[in-house]
């Protein structure tokens, strides 16, 4: 301000260096019963820097344009939408009054920031918007449209924080607007808002006022990103959320760990649009960001300081939480391969199989133009990193045993190091979801493999991790976790019958079964309905009673554990006419609760279709079994041992 003397000027300066200085780095340091004590201080001088301007401009003769007076504060603001005006109407940005107008928005923005830290929200917004309205008399140019995104970015986060997400979208698409117009049109590094307040010899470099610029807009796209999800529209929060990541790392502006968590957290929205290139591209690299972290503290270093036992505790959770994204990266690719290769009653089909083989060579040649095209993580320094750390794992869907066992590896690797941290004792239902995890591999891996007794003692491992924790469970606190746990259970003593009795068929050939073989597959037979019970007994009353209407949320789970525990009291071996008799019986009771709740509740039917269709055959036949039975049992016939379906 040229009107102003050289003391006047170099005195506002200064005082713009203190209120910096207070907010930035002495505000750290400010007592738990005083929390803002710094940052009031930094308000004080702000004011004082601006009472210095408005009353030189009082003295210009210019208009009042807005201040801090509280009758001007806006009701409602609009949603700021795409104005192509501001490249084109008002002062010159580079004009006195242009100057003048940026100076005196820069102060508001510098307010309106200082109230939002102390947690004065209300007060905040008027003052940003005091600097909008600065704004409106000015076109945008290379000395003010730092402040022009800056603005928008603030506006755009206080009304996101207030639910408000279509305001807040166009406050920030505005911002971006105006970065790409302006670097299109324009594009030479622009004033930084603190150049405002600073003398001559201490202005920034061309380089650092184009990083401060692009940091600015990185967040704009941050913040977008975040618009977007809560918007609903995931895909484009995707590509905000890749450029942002992108851009950090090649500005060198990110926390390594936070940077590593946004990473992986991408990872899992390309996992579950089958993206698994880019999933597994965004884990390598949060895997080699996150180590740019360094060394997890040692225990003794922890208890010798409290700052250092809280780095360390971060440093464990964040690194345990990138390992869980990274098995169900391993997790889901088994999913989709055991979708595309299994036949109609969920067996590996080898034509396609064949099929899918054939087509291998040409994916592979696919995917490396698909690397070409896809945005890439990381910097000469972590590139190569990224890449060698891709080459360990599979991102085409594995095809057979072999390939599968490769992918389950690296995700058992990773639920060893998930459970390291998210142990039983302080993170039950986190350690719970990993064993889930472990044992859902362990699934998708026996689907590949054709050993029919391997396979049986893959489920074998799944029981053996999951039973003695369902047995433990405190089913009060921990209800809807003890009832997938048995579920899960049921079903997998359930697989585990089926392959006994498959085995058992083949070797005995057309001999019957052997006791062994019966008592075997008796075993796992009431195993499994004994979960499937217990699962159903969960949702009674405290009074034992089964509710009359199922919830939407255990409708379908209910139905089908009725079915199956039908089924399998079918399926029991005995030689005794009366045991034989009470199993048809609970087998009969079962389906034929099917059929009736569904009739009950027609808006049931769709959820369990196949079951009930089979419910009603079954609900049929049986008793003409149960007829037969009774009439050999009242002519005092023994039968043979009864295997039926």
């Amino acid at each position: 301000m040229a009107s102003l003397s050289s003391d006047e000027w170099r005195t506002i300066c200064d005082k713009f260096t203190n209120a910096q200085n207070l907010t930035e780095v002495e505000s750290r340091n400010d007592p738990e019963n005083d929390p803002f004590r710094s940052k009031y201080k930094a308000r004080e001088l702000l004011r004082e820097i601006y009472c210095s301007l408005k009353s030189f401009e009082a003295g210009e003769g210019e208009e009042d344009s807005g201040g801090e007076s509280g009758d001007q504060r806006p009701t409602e603001q609009p949603v700021d939408g795409q104005r192509e005006d501001v490249f084109g109407q008002g002062f010159s940005g580079d004009s006195p009054a242009g100057l003048r107008a940026a100076k005196l928005g820069a102060v508001e923005y510098y307010l309106g920031v200082n109230h939002v830290d102390t947690e004065e929200l209300s007060a905040g917004r008027e003052h940003l918007m005091n600097c909008m309205k600065q704004l409106e008399r000015c076109r945008v140019s290379c000395e003010n449209v730092s402040l022009f995104i800056h603005v928008r970015n603030q506006l755009g986060i206080l009304w996101a924080g207030r639910d408000e997400t279509e305001t807040a979208q166009g406050f920030l698409e505005t911002a971006e607007s105006i970065y790409q117009r302006y670097m299109k049109e324009d594009g030479s590094p622009p004033t930084d808002m603190t150049e405002y307040f600073t003398t001559e010899e201490n202005l920034l470099t061309h380089q650092e006022r184009t990083k401060r610029f692009e940091l600015a807009y990185t967040h704009t796209m941050y913040y977008l990103a975040q618009v977007y999800q809560n918007l609903g529209e995931t895909e484009r929060a995707a590509i905000y959320c890749h450029s942002t990541l992108q851009r950090q790392l090649q500005l060198n502006q990110f926390n390594p760990m936070e940077w590593a968590l946004n990473a992986a957290t991408l990872s899992q929205y390309y996992i579950t649009k089958g993206r698994y290139m880019e999933g597994r591209h965004c884990l390598s690299a949060a895997t080699v960001i996150s180590g740019l972290a360094g060394e997890v503290p040692s225990e003794a270093a922890a208890q010798e300081s409290e700052t250092e036992s809280e780095r360390r505790e971060q440093l464990r959770q964040k690194r345990a939480e990138i390992a869980r994204c990274w098995i169900k990266y391993c997790l889901n690719l088994l999913r989709d391969a055991k979708k595309l290769l299994e036949d109609n009653i969920g067996e590996l089909d080898t034509d396609r199989q064949e099929e899918l083989k054939r087509e291998r060579r040409r994916e592979e040649e696919e995917e490396e133009k698909g690397r070409k095209s896809a945005l890439l993580f990381g910097s000469e320094d972590t590139f190569d990193s990224i890449a060698s750390l891709e080459e360990k794992v599979h991102c085409l869907f594995p095809l057979d045993f072999t390939e599968a066992r490769a992918v389950f590896l690296v995700g058992q690797n990773y639920v060893t190091q998930a459970k390291e941290y998210f142990q039983m004792d302080g993170y039950v239902t986190d350690h719970i979801e990993i064993l889930q995890d472990h044992s859902s591999l362990f699934r998708a891996l026996a689907f590949f493999e054709e050993d029919l007794e391997r396979r049986c003692k893959m489920h074998k491992r799944r029981v053996d991790m999951l039973e003695p924790i369902c047995s433990d469970l405190n089913s009060q606190y921990y209800l809807l976790i003890h009832r997938q746990l048995m579920f899960e259970l049921a079903e997998t003593y359930s697989e585990m019958m089926d392959l006994k009795l498959t085995l058992a068929n083949r070797q005995a050939d057309t001999q019957s079964l052997d006791n062994h073989t019966i008592k075997k597959f008796n075993h796992l037979c009431s195993a499994s309905a004994k979960y499937f019970q217990m699962f159903l007994d969960s949702l009674c009353s405290p009074e034992g009673k089964f509710p009359e209407h199922l919830e939407e949320e255990v409708l379908r789970p209910a139905l089908v554990a009725r079915f199956r525990v039908a089924r399998l009291h079918s399926r029991l071996i005995s030689s005794i006419p009366s045991v034989q008799l009470e199993n048809l019986n609970k087998s009969l009771e079962n389906y034929k609760y099917v059929v009736q709740y569904c009739e009950a509740h027609p808006e049931a039917a769709p959820a369990v279709e196949t079951e009930l269709e089979l419910s009603k055959e079954m609900a049929g036949l049986l008793p003409l079994k149960i007829n037969r039975l009774k009439a050999r049992m009242a002519a005092n016939n023994s039968g043979m041992p009864l295997l039926t379906d």
